[in-house]
């Protein structure tokens, strides 16, 4: 019979969060058992190689992480991580080449330039960037009994500390239009941004998320990183060295070992029974502390805890979560040359091909993309030189860590756009990935949007295309949300302490002592950034005992103590 295995903490998931929070509890000292289903860890920051020497991201690329805590708490450079620059200094602001339109690509005018960089701190004395960032993505949300409004909301208490001109109470009710119209004129420079936050999971037209919204944007901006891909070895690479960093610190990660249920005895979390296909030998694990789910919403109380142990009222919440936030379909080109731009979106610090938004015009054919997608939910009928898109271009890789290592061939991608999420898709869950027939008449689609803006995107230069539908994207990858890396809508009913529900704001679920959750479902925005649910999670596990980190640790500046728990502040003691 097999020896009893016990740990501090276990972990059901090993992807990004479940490995950071790993990587968290580990440096305290804890004992801790991460369980993965998959072969390898990462979860969405997957890297993949379809056939030898080509490296293509199907989820995640983006790296929303420039401000996080945990480059200073966990170290991950000691751990292998490198950047195409050094995330404890600035990298210059430049928005010379801006959104591209159907007449060729603009330029950001200084004003409009400067209009965004007020609204991000950038212009503040001192500059507020990072501070604003922080408190809208990496601070735990305030316990239930304190009031969210203009004077407690974080990122609000920045801005009256900072920037007291751009404080006001409506500020909370505003879109991100709303706020973008009052500092920067450029109807396409609005569009771009408010896309870039669309694919991030804060829609530009939503009331109440005018800050979240501008905040997505701005962590994939200068200086918030350097380029769209600053993780060499793609964001796969950063993953093994947050992986490694677990590991270093006594983190125990075990894959093929899908979970089969959380065991709950009198009220408590006690540990996971894995499915009889696990191979590890004991099925039975148990946990001293804390169990934590890091796997998406729904499967872990519709199944890993089971409606026994749950109220029916709060277990109806969670059917009723929405997921209808859209999601993505990502295309990588395998080509002969490398992509050349026509000569309207040639720019002259630019000449390389190195991706870019199309068509970022004016809101005519935002609403165009976004009734399609979000209201209709059906399958894109817009044209494809209408059509809305984001990609990355090889260039934006460091060049020792390039996408292609077979001599004379080029990658180029992910090439991504807004699609309905599979579950609600008005055509059928399979409408985007229903046969070959289907995959072609994307994969043109694709060739034909790209071709708006590039001049040799075609038969004769393309070998091979490699496409992910949501569909695809999230069968390969149960930890997927509706087949994106953001896959819900991040509005005024699910931002912050409403996020996924007043109940599991502050990721503990009630009437279930010692289970906690860290995946980006169960966290208020910021779950799409490095290392935030690990951290603000952190906050929550030391107010209930379950770990005391050492000197490293330094709370969030707006994080409220719960009244009689440990405060997070290091020597604050019980509150």
């Amino acid at each position: 019979m097999a020896k009893e295995e016990r740990y501090d903490v276990i972990i059901v998931g090993a992807g990004h969060n479940g490995t950071t929070t790993a990587a968290y509890l580990a440096k305290c000292g804890l004992s801790v058992l991460v369980l993965e289903e998959r072969p390898e860890g990462g979860g969405a920051q997957e890297t993949v190689e379809p056939i030898a020497g080509v490296r293509i991201q199907p989820h995640a690329i983006g790296n929303y992480g420039g401000s996080a805590p945990g480059w200073e708490q966990l170290e991950l450079w000691k751990y292998g991580f490198r950047m195409d620059y050094d995330p404890r200094y600035e990298v210059p602001f430049d928005t010379e080449r801006g959104p591209m339109t159907r007449e060729g690509t603009l330029q950001v005018a200084e004003e409009d330039q400067m209009g965004w960089a007020k609204i991000t701190g950038l212009l503040g004395e001192p500059m507020f960037h990072k501070e604003l960032l922080r408190a809208t993505f990496w601070t735990p949300p305030h316990p239930s009994y304190i009031e969210n409004d203009e004077n407690t909301i974080p990122y609000m208490q920045v801005f009256k500390q900072y920037s007291p001109d751009l404080w006001t109470k409506e500020l909370l009710e505003y879109t991100m239009f709303d706020f973008l119209d009052q500092h920067i004129k450029s109807e396409a420079f609005k569009v771009f941004q408010a896309y870039i936050a669309n694919v991030s999971g804060a829609f530009g037209h939503f009331p109440g998320v005018a800050v979240p919204a501008v905040e997505c944007v701005a962590t994939v901006l200068p200086p918030a990183v350097a380029k769209p891909v600053a993780s060499r070895g793609n964001m796969h690479g950063y993953y093994h060295a947050l992986f490694r960093c677990a590991v270093a610190n006594g983190a125990t990660i075990r894959t093929c070992c899908p979970v089969e249920e959380i065991i709950i005895e009198h009220g408590r979390a006690v540990g996971v029974r894995l499915r009889d296909d696990a191979t590890l030998g004991n099925k039975t694990i148990y946990a001293n502390k804390a169990v934590i789910s890091g796997a998406h919403i729904k499967p872990t109380f519709l199944k890993l805890i089971g409606p026994k142990h749950l109220d029916a009222g709060f277990l109806q919440k969670i059917k009723d979560l929405s997921l209808k936030g859209g999601s993505l379909y990502m295309t990588h080109f395998l080509t002969k040359e490398q992509l050349r731009y026509r000569e309207q979106y040639k720019w002259p610090s630019h000449e390389s091909f190195n991706g870019g938004f199309y068509c970022m015009e004016n809101m005519e054919i935002y609403w165009k993309n976004l009734e399609c997608v979000l209201g209709r939910q059906s399958n894109l009928d817009i044209p494809p030189d209408e059509a809305m898109w984001g990609m990355v271009g090889q260039t934006n890789y460091a060049e020792s860590q390039p996408q292609c290592t077979r001599e004379g061939y080029y990658v180029n991608g992910p090439l991504w756009m807004m699609v309905p999420t599979p579950e609600y898709n008005v055509d059928g869950t399979l409408a985007m990935d229903n046969g070959p027939a289907d995959k072609e008449k994307w994969d043109q689609y694709m060739v034909k949007t790209l071709s708006c803006i590039v001049e040799n995107a075609d038969s004769d230069n393309i070998v091979k295309i490699w496409s992910d539908s949501p569909w695809g994207q999230e069968f390969r990858n149960t930890g997927m949300l509706g087949g994106s890396w953001y896959g819900t809508r991040c509005d005024r009913d699910e931002w912050w302490n409403e996020r996924p529900t007043q109940e599991l704001a502050r990721y503990r679920v009630p009437d279930i002592e010692g289970l906690y959750l860290c995946h980006q479902s169960a966290a208020h925005p910021g779950g799409l950034c490095l290392m935030a649910v690990g951290y603000n999670l952190m906050h929550i596990l030391i107010e209930d005992g379950i770990c005391e980190p050492g000197p490293w640790w330094y709370e969030s500046p707006w994080y409220i103590p719960e009244e009689g728990k440990i405060s997070a502040k290091p020597g604050q003691g019980r509150v």
